[in-house]
């Protein structure tokens, strides 16, 4: 089986107002992952949709370099593929290619929710800028670093979720786990009282000659269940972070196509100097 204990990054989600994209530019290095298959293609500036950026599929990319407004525009070069279903509709991706972090469309035969926010502003600049396929508000100051995931969404699009990667934010020799499955979880860390965490919450653990052993259990029809015992390991010098996600996708399967437990944890590390 396929180690859960993956290198990825980790997301702490961002607001995205509309407001953001006014303002003076901001510079800062940028890594790219894709929830799911990797994306090939994309391209920060509309006149190089060549440059040949890829998002890997739960991992890090290659940092890029970034300066210009705090929306930064995505753009994908014509035949690169980003998914098995790139051009479906939400309601036709396969169920391992729908993040759950997403809002989900308006049930079958419900008129579907009106886009707002920077979904919208996205639909509108394509009528133009058909290579664009997503938006993404960065952090406006303060931050050297930040990591966009790229969720597929309707029509070949992708929502953005941005994370604040300052060293400042996340301290080396420190874990940062964050709740990104659509259930609330309970976590005791290095025998600490236990912490709950809602969906899209996080909390940081100092670690205990080098490693955290963490419980966890999450709340399933209001019913808690026991996930797992397992340890971290948190190197001093290294930012260290665990997403624990719901995902039934091939990258978290056995090859009998099993899975290891109803949640799945991913953790990342890497030197906060890391280029």
């Amino acid at each position: 089986m396929k180690s859960n204990l993956l290198s990825l990054v980790l997301l702490t989600f961002l607001p995205v107002p509309l407001r953001a994209q006014q303002g003076g530019g901001i510079t800062m290095k940028i890594d790219f992952v894709a929830w799911g298959d990797e994306i090939k293609g994309l391209s920060l500036d509309p006149g190089a949709v060549k440059s040949g950026i890829t998002a890997l599929g739960f991992r890090y990319s290659t940092p890029v370099s970034y300066s210009g407004p705090v929306v930064m525009a995505i753009y994908q070069s014509a035949g690169s593929s980003a998914s098995p279903a790139a051009k479906a509709s939400f309601e036709e991706l396969p169920s391992n290619l729908r993040p759950t972090i997403v809002e989900k469309p308006s049930s079958p035969g419900k008129e579907a929710a009106p886009k707002q926010g920077l979904a919208l502003e996205l639909e509108k600049r394509r009528i133009k800028e058909p290579t664009l396929v997503a938006l993404a508000a960065l952090p406006a100051a303060g931050c050297r670093r930040a990591t966009v995931l790229l969720a597929p969404a309707d029509g070949g699009t992708f929502t953005a979720y941005v994370i604040d990667d300052d060293p400042s934010r996340l301290p080396v020799g420190q874990l940062r786990i964050h709740n990104l499955s659509p259930v609330r979880i309970a976590l005791r860390c290095n025998e600490s009282p236990v912490k709950e965490l809602d969906t899209r919450e996080s909390m940081i653990v100092p670690a205990k000659m080098d490693h955290v052993i963490y419980e966890l259990a999450y709340k399933l029809d209001d019913e808690w269940k026991k996930q797992e015992n397992n340890v971290v390991k948190v190197r001093p010098m290294e930012q260290s972070q665990m997403i624990i996600l719901k995902s039934n996708h091939s990258y978290f399967l056995a090859s009998d196509g099993s899975a290891s437990g109803f949640l799945q944890m991913v953790t990342l590390r890497r030197s906060p100097d890391a280029r």
